[in-house]
């Protein structure tokens, strides 16, 4: 077995490999994009949005001269926190289920492809969804949370745990056909431009920054409901008795948008969410296969030298009796 097959064709005793590799893709992507995931969450904001933000760069210039830089790197430590463990458990779920479900080379069928992402999504929103409820709780306008602690606290005393996971149907619905559309485009953009897969850097950032826009545009108008379940922004709360009602689940957050901004608010900040995803996906991958070779080839390394002195030590036996 040459190195391009050792690297794509991990066996299963290395499933330590993927979750590493997952790890510091998770951290890289979600760390460098952050400013622009903070835009998104701005332009989508029901309360904000129509006022304040019209353009991913000029909302990023508004809010960097209007709250200063640390404002759209708020709740940055939270997501580096949560984004490690969940991206480990996602990219070492997938690489599992592809490699089990393939009759053939892993990441040749579509099929087993979207099997294997959409099990890794489960995994994945389950352990991210609290973090992106205080993430995004954190990047709103005018925000009354001191920091992530405090935020954690306060959602808990004033709206229960299952406030943390209050958008997480809304998340699989959309998370799930984003990574099936996400991670069949990136196979197939790896069969066209890498057909041996071997660790080439150009295929990977190409595949994967084609994957992340096809993706995050198809499913804009349900990450604007995840936002809007997520934020629970007061101006939005209030019925017509003037009391304040949280909005739960999909179909209510899409009625509420609908009744606020009509159609074309579930298309609120679809220029932000391509943007952050074509490099966020390309530096997720890359950063992933970069770790995943580098493991692989220690590894390799590491079992060659044992190899070589089982080896000698076998000829030195074998001399030493020839010499009795």
């Amino acid at each position: 077995m040459d190195n391009g097959d050792d690297y794509e064709a991990l066996p299963t005793s290395k499933f330590t490999t993927h979750l590493l590799a997952g790890a510091m893709a998770g951290m890289g992507e979600h760390c460098i994009m952050y400013p622009i995931d903070c835009v998104k969450t701005r332009m989508q904001s029901v309360r904000t949005s129509q006022q304040m933000y019209r353009s991913v760069f000029g909302t990023l210039r508004t809010i960097i001269h209007n709250e200063g830089f640390l404002k759209v790197v708020r709740g940055l430590n939270v997501v580096a926190v949560g984004a490690g463990p969940s991206h480990a458990l996602y990219f070492a779920c997938y690489e599992h289920l592809k490699k089990k479900l393939s009759s053939g080379r892993p990441g040749q069928s579509p099929l087993v492809n979207a099997i294997a992402g959409s099990i890794a999504t489960l995994v994945h929103d389950a352990a991210m969804n609290p973090v992106d409820v205080i993430k995004q709780r954190l990047q709103m306008y005018q925000s009354p949370y001191k920091s992530g602690i405090d935020c954690m606290r306060t959602v808990w005393h004033s709206e229960g745990s299952l406030a943390f996971y209050r958008s997480y149907t809304t998340q699989l619905t959309m998370n799930i056909p984003f990574q099936v559309i996400h991670f069949v485009t990136y196979e197939i953009g790896q069969e066209m431009l890498n057909p041996t897969r071997k660790y080439n850097p150009k295929t990977h950032v190409i595949s994967g920054g084609c994957a992340g826009a096809i993706a995050a545009a198809a499913t804009t108008p349900l990450d604007v409901c995840k936002t809007m379940l997520n934020t629970q922004e007061s101006l939005i709360l209030n019925n017509k008795n003037g009391t304040s009602v949280a909005i739960t689940g999909m179909i209510n957050g899409m009625r509420t948008l609908y009744m606020k901004e009509g159609l074309s608010g579930f298309f609120k900040g679809l220029r932000a969410r391509v943007i952050f995803q074509i490099p966020a996906t390309a530096i997720s991958w890359s950063v992933y296969e970069f770790f995943k070779f580098m493991l692989t080839s220690q590894v390799n390394t590491t079992d060659s030298n044992n190899g070589n002195g089982l080896a000698m030590a076998s000829s030195k036996l074998s001399l030493k009796g020839d010499q009795q």
